[in-house]
């Protein structure tokens, strides 16, 4: 496999990528976004030196003090997990980490030539780790990182600068925001002050804490290039959910994820996250996920265990100078266009229609999608916002009530495999050779749940979910994970299967229930 170009890549292990949940440890701790607090930094952290005109060096600039003010905040994560050797294949049916060239590409292939030879094998194998970074947030060891970092991991494990180790349980994650909450058992911890990202500007210095390569606690500088950056459509590459990021060229490598981005003030704004790369390591260009769209997550996965996201219901795109000639848009060069507005809708109720171009949420200018974006992940279903948009060439403000996608203001919670509401059996085979099938399990133990709710009776044998095979448990839950992980407002599975008796039957199971 060739690949060429520039490609973006996730910052996350020296050897091992990591990924996405075994468990979600739902904390019920109530505690609003706007309601984080933290010690303000000191006045003169990282203030500059100045000379007068004629000395040497004329301007210099000290970043010890922000450096010592928040190494201590971040963490090394190492996330262990057992590679299986299960195929890959079909929709919402996941695969492999190891066996994806992609990954392979940029971080070779853990067993080496054997690889091939071992994927067809089920028996488990010893456990590898990723590393990756986290910041801590608050002193009773809540920790949030990216959720590429401890993605699939089977146990984690967090080191403080001061080499003191910890079990680390997930709280919650946000795959479509690539953050994670995790948490460990332990007191008095050193907290970085969280910063406002909006307030960064263009050409400010920042620092960049982390684990790169297993360098523990190494911090590097740089500027802020870009702010509200979305790369998918530069880089070609799939989208990464929302995109809204801060670019710097401080260099960020392979274990840097997770980590902190920091003011000279030593606050936080941002969660490293990205590279752009032909490598795998640092090019030039790295990106963090920006305070505004971390404090809002946080605070979710925190209160709720999962993101509770509002949505305006609308496809859009920048405005380019060819959809402002085509449609005949001349009061504003910049903005985001609509170009179609869903039904039962937050947009739809407002009254905003096709061809309207979006400028401003709550005054904020949203010059293109990923500062549209970046506005709405602030907010919660329910919660209230101004939109200003240009319609015919004339500026209109609109009070819009934000919904969440099932076109409702209710809380989402977290999902949990046991919502299912069964358990499932491995067929053996005599009963395979019975009913002409080369695998599938068996529906046992009905209770209440998504399963019964949606038709299914007790000993459905399933061979198929989303067009996917079936033989075991463990595919089952693997694609619920998929499923809920992935970015779709949809959360199906498709049921294709037989009863004991013969008689053939299809469930469409709604996992996105209100």
């Amino acid at each position: 496999m060739k690949l060429t170009g520039k490609i973006l890549i996730l910052a996350a292990g020296t050897a091992v990528l990591s990924s996405a949940v075994t468990a979600i440890a739902m904390k019920q701790v109530l505690v609003p976004a706007d309601e984080y607090t933290f010690s303000s930094p000191s006045t003169d952290a990282g203030a500059g030196r100045f000379y007068t005109v004629g000395q040497s060096p004329v301007t210099t600039t000290d970043f010890s003090k922000a450096a010592e003010s928040t190494i201590n905040g971040v963490v090394s994560i190492k996330s262990y997990v057992t590679p299986r050797g299960y195929s890959r294949g079909g929709r919402g049916g996941g695969g492999d980490f190891f066996v994806d060239p992609f990954f392979e590409y940029f971080f070779g292939s853990p067993q080496g030539n054997q690889r091939r030879q071992q994927q067809q094998q089920e028996q488990p194998r010893e456990q590898q780790s990723g590393l990756g970074s986290g910041v801590i947030l608050t002193s009773d060891g809540y920790i949030v990182t990216n959720n590429h970092v401890i993605d699939e991991a089977e146990r984690l494990e967090v080191t403080l600068n001061d080499n003191r180790t910890f079990d680390a349980t997930v709280v919650g994650t946000d795959p479509m925001s690539d953050l994670a909450l995790i948490k460990i058992d332990a007191s008095d911890l050193p907290v970085i002050p969280m910063g406002d990202s909006e307030s960064l500007k263009v050409g400010e210095w920042v620092l960049a804490v982390g684990n790169p390569f297993g360098f523990t606690s190494t911090v590097t500088t740089g500027i802020v290039s870009a702010k509200a950056r979305s790369i998918a459509g530069t880089t070609h590459s799939r989208p990464m959910g929302i995109e809204s990021y801060i670019q710097t060229d401080a260099a960020v490598n392979p274990g840097n994820s997770g980590g902190a981005l920091v003011t000279l003030e030593g606050e936080l704004i941002g969660i490293n996250t990205a590279i752009y790369s032909q490598t795998g390591n640092y090019a030039g260009y790295s990106f963090a996920i920006p305070t505004s769209i971390v404090k809002k997550v946080v605070s979710d996965l925190r209160q709720f265990g999962t993101v509770q996201r509002a949505v305006l219901g609308i496809s859009i795109s920048d405005l380019t100078n060819e959809i402002a000639k085509d449609k005949g848009v001349t009061a504003v060069t910049k903005g985001v266009y609509v170009n179609s507005v869903n039904d039962r809708s937050s947009a739809r109720e407002a009254g905003i229609e096709e061809g309207d171009v979006i400028t401003a949420i709550n005054g904020v200018s949203t010059g293109n999608v990923a500062q549209l974006q970046e506005q709405v992940a602030k907010y919660r279903p329910g919660d209230k916002i101004k939109v200003t948009f240009v319609r015919d060439n004339s500026t209109k403000n609109v009070d819009v009530k934000l919904l969440n996608n099932q076109g409702t203001t209710n809380l989402t919670k977290a999902g949990d495999f046991a919502d299912l509401g069964c358990a499932f059996k491995k067929l053996d085979e005599k009963t395979l050779r019975q009913l002409g099938l080369s695998g599938g399990v068996q529906v046992v133990d009905l209770k209440d749940g998504v399963f019964r709710d949606s038709g299914v009776r007790q000993g459905f044998i399933i061979y198929s979910i989303n067009d996917t095979r079936i033989s075991s448990p463990e595919d089952v839950e693997k694609i619920y994970k998929a499923i809920m992980k992935g970015n779709s407002d949809e959360k199906l599975m498709i049921l294709r299967g037989v009863y004991p008796t013969g008689k053939r039957g299809i469930y469409a199971v709604d996992l996105g229930g209100e």
